[in-house]
């Protein structure tokens, strides 16, 4: 089985307001003809489906158009989405009865059963094969929240493991949700067939942006332990993080990252998808596959200089001529003195008629970087 692994889509963002509908379509029309190459079984989308809570007409017209286009390409292939703490769980669970039908799990959230006990068989999605036999399992658990965890008694027969050892109620809480969600695949599985887990979370020693990621703060325990994960799990795929990494020196614990630079601060991160391919219940070999960028964004300078000489390096930049959704955002970087009223002024006639998008000014003054008003 192939899987192809991407997060953190964020449907919808603008970049200090310009639109970026044009880039989102690029990139899904690029995942479109990655499905079709790397042969792939079953698409995972580890949350951040959207930029927002409620995402924009535009925008959800874009995730669905894809779904079905996949659909249409592959009719066979398996998708698997889950919630991050960008979307709203209930608009992501909205179509879930259509998506089930079509093919694609979503889960936007955990759900209790009357008695107050976790509903696992909503966790627990079957991924079928083009025959719609069972070839293996996800365990597709969403962003979650406080409220979405269960409490974890200090007897339980797992309260010593290491996952829980340091943790405070809500990381015992993730760890038991995991491992009810997979105790259950595990009773429900064939030999040969593999398991999967989505996540959207901040593990351990994870490499955040500078200011990108909102922060997932609850209860003072932000980032989770890799030991959440059984080693029965054949291949994690989480979201939240938008650089490319492994957890710790778990190579089947990975984030994909985003497919696009959300800030300037993630220019130069290698934005891409990951490509596993499952042998029975195992891990047999994964690769990154780097997706292409239809807009740059570009630091003038790299690092921040006086006015003067920012003012001559716009001066001197020579690009192609673009039409205005492919031309490049531009973060303008300087250091000044003192108050400089027609800062702003003096960037704009320094780039006039040059095809690029202004869409930040630092400013550094006395070490302290900030924004141009």
């Amino acid at each position: 089985m192939r899987l192809l692994h991407t997060s953190d889509w964020h449907l919808g963002q603008t970049l200090h307001h310009y639109d970026r509908t044009h880039e989102h379509q690029h990139f899904l029309d690029w995942l479109l003809d990655t499905l079709d190459a790397e042969a792939t079984d079953l698409l995972l989308v580890a949350g951040d489906i959207f930029d927002t809570a409620n995402p924009s007409a535009a925008a959800q017209r874009q995730l669905y158009r894809f779904l079905t286009e996949a659909r249409r390409r592959r009719p066979h292939l398996a998708i698997a989405m889950i919630a991050g703490n960008h979307d709203s769980p209930a608009r992501l669970e909205a179509p879930a009865p259509f998506l089930d039908w079509f093919g694609a799990a979503c889960v936007g959230q955990v759900h209790r059963l009357p008695d107050g006990t976790m509903d696992m068989e909503r966790l627990v999605v079957p991924v079928r094969d083009a025959q719609g036999r069972i070839a293996a399992w996800c365990l597709a658990i969403p962003f979650l929240r406080p409220g979405d965890v269960p409490r974890v008694d200090g007897s339980s027969d797992h309260a010593d493991d290491d996952a829980d050892a340091d943790a405070d109620p809500y990381q015992a809480g993730v760890a038991a949700l995991y491992r009810g969600a997979l105790e259950l695949a595990l009773a429900r599985r064939q030999p040969g067939q593999p398991i999967v887990a989505l996540g959207h979370c901040h593990m351990r020693d994870g490499e955040v942006s500078e200011d990108s990621e909102r922060r997932i703060v609850i209860g003072g325990a932000e980032a989770l332990p890799a030991g959440i994960f059984d080693p029965a799990i054949a291949y994690v795929a989480l979201g939240h993080l938008h650089r490319p990494q492994k957890v710790g020196r778990h190579e089947h614990i990975r984030y994909s990252g985003s497919p696009l630079p959300m800030s300037f601060s993630e220019i130069h991160y290698p934005h891409q998808v990951v490509s596993a391919r499952l042998d029975g219940e195992a891990l047999a070999e994964w690769h990154a596959i780097p997706v292409p960028r239809p807009v740059e964004l570009m630091r003038v300078p790299p690092t921040p200089r006086p006015l003067e000489q920012v003012l001559d390096a716009l001066r001197a930049l020579e690009l192609p001529p673009l039409p205005d959704s492919l031309q490049p955002y531009l973060q303008v970087r300087v250091t000044l003195d003192g108050p400089e009223p027609a800062l702003r002024a003096k960037v704009e006639a320094a780039l006039d008629g040059k095809p690029v998008r202004l869409a930040r000014i630092e400013v550094s003054a006395a070490g302290a970087p900030g924004d141009a008003p």
